[in-house]
């Protein structure tokens, strides 16, 4: 798996644990809903900015969005 996926996949989980939309969590990450649909589906490679804000949306340390599950 590559890093893009990992981060994809561990957003969607982190965000679906906590219940969130990706709706909602686009707003939190002050994203559009269309952009984070792709990030989740690891077709966009985000930026390190926008990893930060997604973790902080999330409420977690941005590591946790790289970390091996």
């Amino acid at each position: 798996m590559n890093l893009r996926d990992r981060v994809a996949l561990n957003i969607q989980d982190l965000r679906r644990a906590r219940g969130l939309s990706q709706e909602e969590l686009a707003h939190r990450a002050d994203v559009s809903r269309g952009h984070m649909g792709k990030v989740e589906n690891a077709k966009f490679a985000a930026s390190l900015d926008l990893l930060e804000r997604i973790a902080k949306a999330l409420n977690v340390d941005p590591k946790e969005l790289f970390t091996k599950r």
